[in-house]
């Protein structure tokens, strides 16, 4: 009967990353809807940038409390799970303290943990402190309602949890505390359990060491609904993140074309296209839904961190306009989420349901509230382009529904007509020239 816990960790294990991988393959079949991008270029800036970004935390420290506070959280969760290997080990062979024999090494990585542990609790215990107690203004912006405001708080309590039952875990374990060496931390709490018999303080060991684990197992699950989950895709994100100009725009090759042949004198407007060569013109201008955007955009939208960053930099949200670039990537990700569950209610098949990203989920107020000034993109801490989302529905807007505002409708039309924004004959555009 000594083997019932083992098999019991292995189904738990089993159901615990079973049920993240099925996720994980409707999270990338999500991701796919998008249309092909090309971002196979700079490979060594890529790699530079994932590194500097996300594995560096770059772009954190700019705002040196959240930064540092961030950091620190990040190491944690990383180096903290190299316990997590020696738990899984215990738990499917029946050991304890697999790695114990490692001596003073083994004392010297459960104290690291320990310390570390205490430091994330801080941690967390500040950011919610900033969150809930000081409310930071980005924390409470409209779209930072229900789930999402939520969630934010359920991330930190989940870590609250994980910290406080890995100490008392070590804290009442009586093979580490009578090894004095690693337990830096737990020796500070195992006298308030010091009353306990032997059997309790053995109770409450095993129940720390199951939850925690099984904690692990749920928040691990939990990531794919939630806005944690830029910790594992904020690597892919920034290595396939823009790295063109930040002012530089994305154009059409149809369109460029066509507008290369209206400049070429000599060309041949009724000219057939060369044999064997076909001209490619996009089914769509722009995007209206998220199947038209490219699987880059949609990778950004699932990376979101809901830091808010991007709308505290925003002067159009600064200002009072409806904009706000955090809100569109969290509508990107819901209106993906739902397309999803469409197809999964539909044997794999997308069923029309009679909505859109645009204006079902992102009003053309706030599309056209956009200065373009790509102050999102620089703020954001993991390389995400909410202004890419933007400029194709605008796109769509303009050269597939001409429901531009009337200001850019005049302007372009005089653009068309007269060759300059203001509505001039052609011949009087030099006339400022002689004026005195």
């Amino acid at each position: 009967m000594n083997y019932i816990p083992n098999i019991l960790f292995a189904a738990a294990l089993v159901l615990g990353i079973g049920y993240f991988v099925k996720n994980v393959k409707k999270l990338v079949r999500n991701i796919k809807l998008g249309q092909d991008v090309d971002v196979s270029d700079h490979k060594d800036q890529r790699w530079q940038n994932m590194i500097r970004i996300a594995l560096g935390q770059g772009k954190m420290v700019r705002r040196p409390v959240a930064g540092i506070l961030h950091i620190i959280v990040y190491l944690g969760f990383i180096i903290i799970n190299i316990e997590v290997l020696e738990i899984i080990l215990d738990g499917l062979t029946g050991q304890h303290r697999l790695f114990s024999f490692m001596g003073g090494f083994y004392g010297f990585l459960i104290g690291s943990f320990e310390v570390l542990a205490l430091l994330v609790f801080v941690s967390v215990v500040i950011f919610w402190i900033r969150r809930n107690v000081i409310k930071l203004q980005r924390f409470w912006k409209p779209e930072m309602t229900s789930w999402p405001k939520n969630d934010g708080n359920f991330i930190l309590y989940f870590e609250m949890v994980l910290m406080t039952l890995f100490l008392v875990m070590n804290a009442t374990d009586m093979h580490l505390q009578e090894m004095q060496s690693g337990n830096v931390i737990s020796q500070f709490i195992t006298p308030l359990f010091s009353g306990m018999s032997e059997g309790t303080l053995h109770l409450v060991e095993r129940s720390a060491w199951w939850l925690h684990i099984l904690g692990i197992l749920v928040f691990l699950n939990y990531l794919y609904y939630s806005k944690h989950l830029h910790i594992l895709l904020a690597f892919p994100n920034t290595y396939f993140g823009k790295i063109k100009p930040k002012g530089e725009f994305n154009n059409l090759e149809a369109v460029t074309n066509e507008v290369k042949m209206m400049m070429d004198p000599d060309a041949d407007p009724f000219a057939m296209p060369e044999e064997g060569v076909e001209e490619e013109v996009p089914a769509k201008f722009g995007a209206s839904d998220v199947q038209d955007l490219s699987w880059v955009q949609l990778l950004n939208a699932y990376t979101c961190t809901e830091c808010g960053r991007c709308t505290s930099e925003c002067p159009a949200n600064l200002t009072g306009k409806q904009l706000s670039p955090r809100k569109i990537m969290m509508d990107t990700r819901d209106r993906l989420e739902e397309v999803g569950k469409n197809m999964d209610a539909n044997n794999g098949e997308f069923k029309d349901d009679g909505k859109q990203l645009l204006g079902d989920y992102i009003s053309h107020e706030e599309i056209w509230a956009c200065t373009t000034c790509n102050a999102c993109v620089e703020a954001c801490p993991v390389s995400i382009d909410p202004l890419s989302i933007i400029l194709e529905m605008r796109r769509y807007l303009v050269m597939e529904q001409s429901a531009a505002p009337m200001e850019l409708n005049n302007m372009m039309s005089n653009i068309e007509n007269n060759g300059a924004p203001w509505p001039y004959n052609q011949m009087d555009r030099l006339n400022w020239v002689d004026e005195k």
